[in-house]
């Protein structure tokens, strides 16, 4: 099937339950075989730090892309229609800020419950929403808008 027969990219798995599986089954882990990160903040501060990149992240990455989606019409499910490429904002600097944000968030509960389960299930985590969602959306983007998507490839990363 075409993409032009469907009304979004080709994604079966709602994205935010990857990062929330690792935090969760990396705070599990960490319960019964506990794993440092190689180094410790001390208490106050690791939630500060980590709670900052959470916070941050969440902020940036995640909520400003959400309200430019809702001001201009579109919807953030990546499963629907996208009648325009957005190009401002964070995704100047990354072609799928929402997804950073997840691995960020990873990261930043890596730091706050000084977890090494999650810091090793994070890039397993990136690895996933490439599979599973970014890979499909790309190649919905690139279908739909053709060359205007390829030069938006060129100049801006799908990370950072």
């Amino acid at each position: 099937m075409k993409f032009a027969d469907r009304s979004g990219a080709a994604v079966w798995f709602p994205p935010p339950l990857l990062p929330m599986l690792v935090v969760l089954i990396g705070a599990g882990l960490g319960y019964l075989w506990p794993l440092g990160v190689g180094f410790e903040l001390p208490t106050p501060g690791r939630y500060w730090v980590g709670g900052f990149i959470v916070a941050g992240s969440m902020l940036t990455l995640g909520l400003w892309p959400i309200m430019m989606f809702k001001r201009s019409g579109q919807s953030v499910i990546p499963w629907t229609d996208t009648p325009k490429i957005e190009i401002r904002g964070p995704y100047r600097f990354t072609r799928n800020p929402m997804y950073l944000q997840m691995i960020l968030v990873c990261l930043g509960c890596t730091i706050i419950l000084a977890n090494g389960w999650i810091l090793l299930m994070t890039p397993v985590c990136a690895w996933l929403l490439y599979q599973t969602a970014i890979r499909h959306e790309e190649a919905y983007l690139e279908e739909k808008f053709g060359e205007s998507y390829r030069a938006y490839k060129k100049s801006v990363r799908r990370w950072i």
